[in-house]
């Protein structure tokens, strides 16, 4: 994070902070504390995005997920194979 910083004081449970504050490591517990709300940030955007195409498309049923994460998977297999094969 090369941006430029602020402090900030926030209120979370106890528990939270603790667990947190443990599983930091070296980067400290405002980086882990950043990183977990810029991954908040990208969920946010992401279900805006997700919103804005259903109401353009339609909801995107259980099945249309399912096929497009097989062709993923099938695609992912294709790739490791040719990777394999070149090396």
């Amino acid at each position: 994070m090369s941006d430029p910083t602020g402090k900030y004081s926030i209120t979370m449970p106890r528990d939270i902070a603790e667990a947190a504050k443990a599983r930091s490591g070296p980067s400290g517990l405002s980086a882990y504390v950043a990183a977990a709300v810029a991954r908040q940030i990208e969920r946010d955007n992401l279900n805006e995005l997700i919103a804005v195409a259903e109401a353009e498309h339609g909801v995107v049923t259980e099945e249309e997920i399912h096929s497009l994460r097989d062709q993923l998977s099938q695609a992912r297999r294709e790739q490791a194979q040719r990777g394999a094969s070149a090396a």
